[in-house]
């Protein structure tokens, strides 16, 4: 089997309204393209910042700016559809019984958990960078495996979203000079003690550093762990289903993982690889 579960209905630029996107037309288009792509099955995980509800754990200002959806609507009609249901949350630190209380008000099939911002910088908007300022790689770093690690032993995820996004700019921003896996560390030992689903994403072969997430040196690390394995291209456009997951098969195969983890209603199971 494969699947692709972290991917969005609509792109993240401004005017991409949800009556837009959250359509049948459009989760046709995506349903094609995952056939065409050899996928069988898709789950849509939308960004929280783009709801309402999730002011009630945030208050950042890209937040409040994004926040403009209702949380409710938008379960509501992907049951309508083959989609699983899924929710792309962000680990805050300080915020986990909000988080918690947030989702199990609705019936998701997973959870993916991401780590966008340290503290108030983002690893990956220009916007609010965590590098502005002439922030300290090592200290950059550090301080994103850290909240990593957090979010994997806070048990409200089933699978972490690409988990060394921080390198996402690649040589555009500061990088540390010492060995990545001193940085690793914390999140692997964190995973290790948790049930939490790894990403295999390979939207970083789309980012400037041009790598799948996670490098294949954290990739390694994982497996050796035990952690299972989820598989996603972090689509959000059609054409973007199942992108390059030839290099995740090849990487899968390297690592000699031959299962994903699949769920439903948080549930998950472990399927051979298609």
């Amino acid at each position: 089997m494969l699947t692709d579960y972290h991917l969005h209905l609509r792109p993240d630029e401004e005017g991409t309204a949800a009556a837009e996107y959250f359509t049948e037309a459009n989760v046709g288009r995506y349903l094609a393209a995952a056939d065409g792509a050899g996928v069988e099955e898709l789950g849509a995980s939308e960004h929280i910042h783009r709801f309402r509800d999730a002011l009630q754990i945030w208050d950042h200002p890209f937040w409040v700016e994004q926040a403009t959806d209702d949380l409710a609507a938008y379960c509501e009609f992907v049951r309508t559809t083959p989609l699983r249901l899924g929710i792309e949350m962000d680990f805050v630190p300080g915020a986990e019984d909000r988080i918690a209380a947030l989702l199990d008000s609705h019936d998701f099939d997973y959870v993916v958990g991401s780590v966008h911002f340290i503290d108030s910088g983002a690893v990956d908007h220009p916007g609010y960078d965590a590098w502005d300022g002439g922030g300290s790689p090592d200290k950059v770093w550090a301080r994103y495996f850290e909240w990593l690690a957090e979010a994997a032993r806070s048990g409200l995820f089933d699978i972490l979203a690409h988990p060394d996004l921080v390198k996402v700019w690649g040589r555009a921003r500061p990088v540390p000079d010492r060995d990545p896996r001193f940085f690793y560390e914390p999140a692997v030992e964190a995973v290790a003690e948790s049930d939490v689903a790894v990403e295999i994403s390979t939207a970083g072969i789309r980012k400037p550093v041009g790598e799948i997430y996670p490098a294949p040196s954290l990739a390694a690390m994982f497996a050796e762990a035990g952690a299972p394995f989820a598989l996603s291209s972090d689509a959000h456009v059609p054409e973007q289903v199942g992108f390059a997951y030839d290099a995740a098969r090849e990487l899968l195969d390297d690592l000699g993982v031959g299962e994903i983890a699949v769920f439903e209603r948080r549930e998950r199971r472990l399927e051979p690889v298609g």
